[in-house]
C-alpha cells in the first residue's frame, strides 16, 4: 500500500478492503496516482454516508447514495464517476469472494433531470412524526423539532443541524407572525424559508429543554441544536442514525428513509398540492431550476387533473 492510498475512515475492515482494492488497480490496471486518490476520496465518501457494514449492503443502499449526491447538487459527472467507481468496488469484493453479490448490477446510469428514487407518501411522514412526538423526553423533543423543521422547510440537512441560535427572533410572538427564517445554505446563499404551525409549536417545546444538550464544558452554546461533537453541534451522520432508529419504532423500512428523502418529500408533496417549480426552487435553495426538475415525479394522473382544473381551455369543455 502506497501512501497516496490513506483511508480516513475508522472501520479497519473497511480500510482494508479499500486499500486491496487500489493495490489491485495500481497493480492490474496501472492505475495513475491522481487516480487512485479519486478512488479513494469517492469510496470514502460512500462509507461516511451509508454506514453500516459492507456485506449488507443492498441495491437500495446504492441509490439511496445516488439519491444523496443529487440533494448535494452534485453534478451529473459527479453522480456517474461514484457510480463507476462503486460498480469496479462492488466487482472486485464480489470476485474476491467477500460478498455473494453486487449491489451496483442493477442501477442504471445517472441522467440529467432524473427523478430522485425515493420519497415518502403524507401518510408516513406522519406516522414519523407521531412516533416521534411519542417520545417524551428531551431526545424527542429535540429529534420531533428538527423532523418538523426539515418537513416545514425542506433545509438540507447541513443546514438544519448547523443552524445559530441567532436564526430565531428576540420575540417568540414575532416568529409566530411571520413563519419564516433567515438562513445561510448552501455557498454561503442565504434565503427565507418558513416554519408552520406544527414546527414552531415542536420548536418552542424543544427550547424549554435545550439547555440540556450544551456541553458540561460550555455555559452557552451558540448554535440551535447543541452537541459535544467537535463542531459543536448534532452531526449529519447522528440526526441520519437518529431518524433510521425512529422509523424501526413507527414500523417504517429505515432503509428508505433518510433526511434528505424527506426534503425530497417536502418538494413531491408541494408540487403535489399545486405548488410551482420555481417557488420550490427558492425554498429549496437551488441556484439551478433543473436540479428541482428532480422532483417532478408526481403520478400522471395528478398532473391531469391539475391542468383539467386549472387551465382556461379545460375549463371551457366544462
Amino acid at each position: 500500500m502506497t501512501k497516496l492510498q490513506k483511508v480516513d475512515i475508522t472501520d479497519q475492515n473497511d480500510r482494508h478492503l479499500i486499500e486491496l482494492f487500489l493495490e489491485m488497480l495500481a497493480a492490474e490496471q496501472a492505475c495513475a496516482k491522481n487516480t487512485l486518490m479519486a478512488y479513494d476520496r469517492d469510496l470514502q465518501d460512500f462509507y461516511r454516508f451509508i454506514q453500516k457494514p459492507i456485506d449488507q449492503i443492498i441495491t437500495d443502499d446504492i441509490l439511496d447514495y445516488l439519491s444523496g449526491l443529487v440533494e448535494r447538487e452534485s453534478s451529473v459527472a459527479t453522480q456517474a464517476r461514484r457510480l463507476s467507481c462503486l460498480r469496479k468496488y462492488f466487482r472486485f469484493l464480489f470476485s474476491e469472494a467477500v460478498m455473494n453479490h453486487d449491489p451496483t448490477q442493477t442501477v442504471e446510469s445517472p441522467r440529467l433531470g432524473r427523478p430522485l428514487p425515493k420519497t415518502m407518501s403524507i401518510a408516513d411522514v406522519d406516522l414519523l412524526l407521531t412516533t416521534a412526538n411519542e417520545q417524551r423526553d428531551s431526545c424527542g423533543a429535540r429529534l420531533l423539532a428538527m423532523l418538523e423543521i426539515m418537513y416545514s422547510s425542506g433545509m438540507r440537512v447541513t443546514e438544519l443541524v448547523s443552524l445559530p441560535l441567532s436564526v430565531l427572533p428576540k420575540d417568540p410572538q414575532l416568529l409566530r407572525r411571520t413563519q419564516m427564517i433567515h438562513i445561510k445554505g448552501k455557498g454561503g446563499r442565504e434565503r427565507l424559508v418558513p416554519l408552520g404551525q406544527p414546527a414552531i409549536d415542536a420548536l418552542e417545546d424543544y427550547l424549554r429543554v435545550r439547555d440540556e444538550f450544551i456541553p458540561a464544558s460550555q455555559k452557552t452554546s451558540p448554535w440551535l441544536f447543541p452537541s459535544n461533537g467537535k463542531e459543536g453541534y448534532l452531526t449529519r451522520i447522528r440526526f441520519f442514525q437518529l431518524i433510521k432508529g425512529l422509523a424501526m419504532k413507527a414500523g417504517l423500512n429505515p432503509d428508505v428513509i433518510s433526511p434528505h428523502v424527506l426534503r425530497h418529500a417536502f418538494a413531491t408533496h408541494l408540487l403535489q398540492g399545486g405548488a410551482d417549480l420555481m417557488s420550490i426552487q427558492k425554498l429549496l435553495g437551488h441556484v439551478d431550476i433543473s436540479t428541482t426538475q428532480v422532483y417532478t415525479h408526481v403520478a400522471a394522473e395528478h398532473i391531469i387533473k391539475l391542468v383539467n382544473t386549472h387551465h382556461p381551455l379545460a375549463k371551457k369543455q366544462k
